[in-house]
């Protein structure tokens, strides 16, 4: 490995922040700014070097900030402008550098911009966004939103026109076709880079190009509609504009990049490769794996363990000889990982630690998402009006529509919906969690916070909090830090259906041996010769051994050696 090739975000330890529900300083029952100053030192003594917030500019919240009616300046209910410089010097302070979200497939209906395009349709503005003429007054086609609705809506006060959305009403897509909303763009995030962002987690990137199409198109569901993805998607000529982007904006400034950006396994090295648009990217093949190919997730996939192993096998090695991967298990899109992947043990601590070790040795750099390191779980919602997630909404209906009755829906929702890694972080026993002292917080608190919450974990040191802060510090290991950061990526398959393994191996041979076990039982697994030097697990006694010498791995149970 040369020296070239080691840059600062391969040794990072990520931690995302969905920043409504991080801290409440003022007492709205919204989390804000100062909010994340104030937690900084948490963050510093988990390991965190970089921290990923999610959007915090001004906007409607129609889609949690997702919606932004104005790139430049901080939402009130965040903060200031001035909050947030002060929040880039106090983490520079720890060595901990700053990620915002770029969000540049669409902007809110209340951006000026778009403003501008409905008041005058001679305005240059018009050819900002996605215009078009309908079919005697209906869509100019059955696009499907990602989010379940049809993707036109029609312009108020003129009879014919509509606009193009890929996800909600109020998201108008930007028409990237466009130079000079490429140069506006382009100018907004060099300003903040400027200011001394360390770089940006880039969303929904891949469908800026898209490929119209007019007319009735096949249906793929119920509700008459086609999925809008299959035209919209990874679209030739993209790759035009994101080596554009990088050449003037990410480049210049040395800034990380992670692009939410499914890209396929012979494409990978042109995003993540040594000249790539991208550091990295996510890979949604085993988060989404509860995913129906549709995107219906008010239906299960009928995913399987064996599955999930071969999704991960075949992204770490796609994107180890492509270049440099995002390692995940949640995020704001997802629900929390221990309730998706072990629902019937979400409250085992043996079970949250054994998927904290499997993501947190993979190659590439981890992001950890608020809550994570404690374990926290899905809330359970007893009314479909408690949810705020504009997607659970169209879910709902989408699986009312499919057959299923309202308990049945709802039961859905609870299993999947983005909610449930929204609610507000639990730091402590006391009311509202220590997030708020609000009398209702925007999103309910989850109520096992009483004894789930990160006072009670910090004085356990067998708490998955204490876990996660031992994986980080091995990650920065003297010894073993450059195996697993920088060794290759080795699948075992010679195992058991129970059994996850893999290697982290040096050119010299040096390495560590990751062995998990997935199941309630106990398992075999024959651990590779010399490999019997053990760093970590999340059982506090030894490895035990049958009278063959294999390897028993206990209920859950994950342990890491190394050969050195």
């Amino acid at each position: 490995m040369t020296p070239e090739t080691r840059e600062w975000w391969k040794e990072a330890v990520v931690y995302q922040i969905y920043p409504k529900s991080f801290q409440d300083t003022d007492g709205d029952g919204v989390g804000d700014r100062p909010g994340i100053i104030q937690r900084l030192p948490y963050l510093e003594k988990l390991g965190v070097d970089v921290i990923w917030i999610c959007p915090i500019y001004k906007s409607p919240m129609d889609d949690g900030g997702y919606d932004i009616a104005d790139y430049y300046q901080i939402d009130e209910r965040f903060g200031t402008n001035e909050d947030f410089d002060r929040l880039l010097a106090e983490a520079k302070k720890r060595g901990i550098k700053v990620l915002m979200d770029l969000v540049v497939n669409h902007t809110s209906d209340e951006h000026a911009w778009f403003q501008q395009a409905l008041a005058d349709p001679k305005s240059k503005y018009r050819d900002y966004y996605i215009f078009h003429e309908g079919r005697e007054g209906q869509p100019p086609n059955n696009w499907r939103t990602y989010f379940g609705d049809n993707a036109w809506t029609k312009v108020p006060g003129e009879e014919n026109m509509f606009y193009l959305h890929a996800f909600t009403k109020k998201q108008p897509d930007l028409n990237w076709e466009n130079p000079e909303v490429r140069e506006e763009i382009y100018r907004m995030i060099n300003y903040w880079l400027d200011k001394g962002l360390g770089g940006f987690r880039i969303d929904a990137i891949l469908n800026i190009k898209k490929r119209l199409v007019f007319g009735e198109l096949p249906a793929d569901g119920e509700d008459g509609l086609a999925f809008i993805g299959h035209w919209i998607l990874n679209q030739p000529g993209i790759e035009v504009w994101l080596k554009e982007m990088q050449e003037r904006c990410f480049k210049p400034h040395d800034a990380m990049t992670v692009a939410e950006a499914n890209v396929p396994a012979e494409r990978l090295s042109e995003y993540i490769g040594p000249d790539g648009y991208y550091s990295m990217v996510f890979d949604f093949s085993y988060t989404d794996i509860d995913v129906p190919a549709t995107g219906e997730w008010f239906k299960p996939s009928g995913w399987t363990w064996q599955q999930l192993r071969q999704h991960v096998f075949d992204s770490q090695l796609a994107t180890q000889n492509a270049g440099w991967g995002a390692l995940y298990l949640e995020n704001h899109d997802q629900p929390r990982s221990v309730s998706k992947y072990l629902p019937d043990a979400a409250d085992k601590d043996s079970g949250k630690k054994m998927l904290a070790t499997l993501f947190m040795f993979l190659r590439g750099t981890p992001f950890i998402y608020q809550g994570q390191e404690l374990g926290m779980t899905n809330i359970e919602m007893a009314s479909i009006d408690e949810y705020d997630d504009v997607a659970t909404y169209d879910q709902y209906q989408r699986g009312l529509l499919a057959g299923l009755s309202e308990t049945e829906s709802l039961a859905a929702m609870n299993r999947r919906s983005r909610d449930n890694s929204r609610t507000p972080m639990q730091w402590e026993r006391s009311r509202q969690a220590g997030f708020s002292t609000a009398e209702k917080t925007w999103l309910k608190v989850n109520p096992n916070y009483a004894k789930l919450n990160a006072e009670t974990e910090a004085q356990d040191p067998l708490s998955v909090l204490n876990y996660y802060r031992e994986l980080t510090r091995l990650r920065k290991d003297a010894v073993y830090g450059e195996a697993i950061t920088y060794g290759a990526f080795v699948p075992q398959t010679d195992t058991t259906d129970e059994v996850i393994a893999y290697q982290r191996i040096l050119p010299e041979g040096r390495g560590l041996t990751i062995a998990i076990n997935i199941s309630d039982a106990p398992t075999v697994f024959l651990m590779p010769d010399g490999f019997d030097k053990r760093l970590l697990g999340n059982y506090s006694t030894a490895l035990e051994k049958d009278g063959s010498g294999r390897c028993v791995l206990r209920p859950y149970e994950a342990v890491v050696t190394a050969n050195y």
